[in-house]
């Protein structure tokens, strides 16, 4: 862009930071608009306004400030943007898009970001690829923690915070902590079943005497609260079982010890006025869990139902339906695991991308990224060799300290500014170098799942790698009128259309392909690329 036309801009520095785990390692805001404030004075950028706040970008509409900017963007408050990179702007595709597209349009003219630019003019194929990554990177991060605890479920631990009377062991990795009994409070938590199953105390009686008498707290040391005695008395784990997912129907024997017996805890129940509680018989069901039913919005849950034959012939199948907990009225029915199979494998094809084309994108990718990632490795070494000589100050500190040549006072202050520094600067080279290639990587995971998802789906008999291609589809996963609807990710809504310009030129050009090898089709992409344009016009 002419720096004349650059210096007409208004700029908005815009920093945020959440406190969830996408952002553990991410620059402070101070940090953030420090930097920004240095690149918008090296490129004589003329920022009007510095907008920073603490909100996760992982669903959109809920950050106040980021919404506020874009309205005054509109209006022509300011037509630029300077961000630490791409991620702080949008992590779900609603907030992409709408960046995207305002830079397309031309309502944003440019938008600078630590070691890049981007402008209407643009490829924007490139910036669709890292707001995807960004999208992608929160959502990989739900599905691995929702399958790193389903994991600690099957192996029997309770994937939650573990109830009164007993405790994770701290001495294990996060996820890999057993439930131990609380030396404190286990005993004392056994005494409150003992009185209730005498018979002769009631609830609110017990709560008083634990309270009161007992000095029983709960493990921050606050005094026990009413509702607590309530809810251990209707705890199944307390016996050794736990449902998990709440709600699902699917019940888990953990390996923690049993406080009571699963009779004296149905005695209990009795004594409390409920019904006995039975747990089910449970069977594995690949895709009971992730489904919503997109009516009323409440859980799918499956059974199986035998079918026996005038013949003699018994036959078993699966069927999946709403559990009708939100809406009893719920007017939809059932769907056999069958087609539900053959609908999600449908969903597959939709995205699957021949070998030859994958191998093209990446090598066009990885090409337009290596001028990119030249700059970043500058920025590493020039910001290193700031690092070295802020150590060579420390030492140079230390020692002026052992000649006495500086005072505690002057020694103290010193080494403040330059420990803040160095730290500034740790924050600034790690944060940099993690951004080497990661959105390639990330690509490439993509067009690699393209590539080999439909056949592992169709072939494996893995009930849990069923669910989890399932799930790494896409989000809202909803099943209505016997249809499972799945909301694309970003990346993977690319390489949809990306798929469907592929299968066209592949027939358009069939005669042709019959004869060609791997080389000829990269030449036939290059000369029809057509997928390119026609996805950075539609993003």
């Amino acid at each position: 862009m002419n720096k004349e036309i650059k210096k007409t801009i208004k700029y908005f520095i815009y920093a945020r930071k959440s406190s969830e785990s996408e952002d553990r390692q991410m620059a402070s805001i101070d940090d953030q608009i420090n930097e920004l404030k240095k690149i918008a004075k090296e490129n004589n950028l003329n920022v009007v306004e510095i907008l920073s706040e603490s909100k996760s970008a992982k669903n959109p509409g809920g950050r106040v400030v980021f919404n506020k900017m874009l309205e005054r963007i509109h209006k022509g408050e300011a037509q630029g943007i300077i961000c630490w990179k791409l991620n702080r702007l949008a992590r779900n595709p609603v907030d992409g898009g709408n960046i995207s597209w305002m830079l397309q349009q031309g309502t944003i003219q440019h938008i600078q970001t630590y070691g890049r630019s981007y402008y209407p003019t643009d490829n924007v194929l490139m910036m669709a690829v890292e707001l995807g990554m960004a999208n992608q990177f929160v959502r990989d991060l739900s599905v691995d923690t929702k399958r790193g605890l389903r994991a600690k479920a099957e192996r029997g631990w309770y994937p939650g915070l573990a109830t009164l009377g007993y405790i994770h062991n701290q001495f294990k990795l996060k996820g890999e902590k057993e439930i131990l009994n609380d030396p404190e409070r286990f005993y004392l938590v056994r005494k409150l079943w003992d009185l209730m199953l005498t018979g002769k105390y009631s609830p609110n009686k017990i709560w008083e005497t634990a309270k009161d008498d007992w000095k029983l707290t709960s493990r921050k040391g606050n005094k026990i609260a009413r509702n607590t005695v309530y809810r251990i008395f209707n705890d199944t784990f307390y016996y050794g079982d736990y449902e998990y997912p709440k709600g699902s129907g699917i019940w888990k024997t953990g390996n923690h010890q049993p406080m009571i017996t699963k009779e004296e805890f149905n005695k209990v129940q009795f004594l409390l006025g409920n019904k006995a509680t039975q747990r089910p018989k449970t069977y594995d069901f690949a895709f009971r869990g992730p489904m919503t039913c997109g009516e009323c919005g409440a859980l799918i849950t499956a059974e199986n139902k035998t079918k026996k034959q005038k013949n003699g012939n018994v036959h078993t199948y699966v069927y999946y339906h709403c559990t009708g907990r939100k809406k009893i009225s719920c007017s939809q029915g059932s769907i056999e695991e069958a087609e539900l199979q053959k609908q999600i494998s449908n969903k597959l094809n939709e995205i699957t991308l021949p070998n030859d084309f994958c191998e093209w994108a990446l090598d066009v990718l990885k090409t337009n990224n290596i001028e990119e990632a030249n700059g970043r490795n500058e920025m590493i070494k020039s910001q290193q060799a700031e690092y070295n000589k802020i150590l060579k100050k420390i030492d140079s500190l230390v020692e002026m300290r052992a000649n006495k040549e500086i005072t505690d006072e002057e020694f103290a202050k010193g080494k403040n500014t330059y420990t803040e520094e160095k730290h500034r600067l740790e924050m600034l080279i790690k944060d940099v170098g993690l951004r080497a290639d990661n959105w390639l990587d990330l690509v490439d995971k993509q067009f690699e799942f393209a590539k080999t998802a439909k056949e592992i789906f169709d072939n494996t008999i893995s009930l849990e790698v069923k669910k989890d291609i399932l799930m790494s589809l896409g989000s809202n996963l909803t099943l209505k009128d016997k249809i499972i609807n799945i909301h694309l990710d970003k990346p993977l809504l690319l390489i949809k259309e990306a798929s469907t310009e592929v299968k066209a030129m592949h027939e358009m050009f069939e005669p042709l392909k019959q004869g060609s090898n791997k080389e000829d089709m990269k030449v036939l992409y290059l000369q029809n690329a057509i997928l390119l344009r026609r996805q950075g016009s539609n993003l």
